[in-house]
């Protein structure tokens, strides 16, 4: 067994000490930094007490705002919210505390320079009375590949090759 002070090896019985509020197993060097407990002085202190397990807490996460991943930003948002505000007679400072943002990030927005969030939108929408999500609109991609009458897209179709690279290729000189 080690001292759990110096850590050395404890030749003999171990004694238990108290040292700035810990009880440790110490060497008899060491013993003289605290006072030493004797078993029988802790049993009488401390009469079979036992103490019961802490019960343990489990704290609930908050709510994480769902994006909404089918509506988008309307296009010149920054002019519609500027116009909205000035029509309500509102300077940043005023708007800012209604929606409970700084000036400086409604500045941002009317300039185009940040784009708000779905909980930002969602605030300025109720305050300012107008919409600025609009639902996603869906844009047939044409992937430009020629398609056989017969059958679908196949990989032969899909493969476009660099005849320029194959040239170089044969081209090179060894070395």
């Amino acid at each position: 067994m080690r001292c759990e002070v110096c850590g050395r090896k404890i030749h003999g019985a171990p004694i238990r000490a108290l040292i700035e509020g810990a009880k440790l197993t110490v060497c008899i060097e060491c013993s003289k930094h605290g006072r030493i407990i004797r078993e029988e002085e802790a049993a009488q202190r401390n009469p079979k007490k036992t103490s019961a397990p802490m019960p343990f807490i489990q704290r609930k996460k908050p709510p994480q705002a769902k994006v909404d991943i089918t509506r988008e930003i309307v296009e010149g948002y920054d002019s519609k919210i500027r116009q909205a505000r000035e029509k309500l007679g509102l300077s940043h400072e005023e708007l800012g505390k209604k929606i409970n943002e700084k000036a400086s990030v409604l500045s941002k927005l009317e300039t185009g320079k940040m784009t708000p969030n779905n909980q930002l939108v969602t605030k300025l929408e109720h305050v300012l009375k107008i919409k600025l999500l609009v639902p996603i609109k869906e844009e047939k991609v044409s992937m430009g590949f020629p398609k056989s009458p017969n059958r679908g897209t196949t990989l032969g179709d899909l493969i476009q090759l660099n005849k320029k690279g194959e040239e170089e290729n044969t081209e090179r000189k060894q070395s």
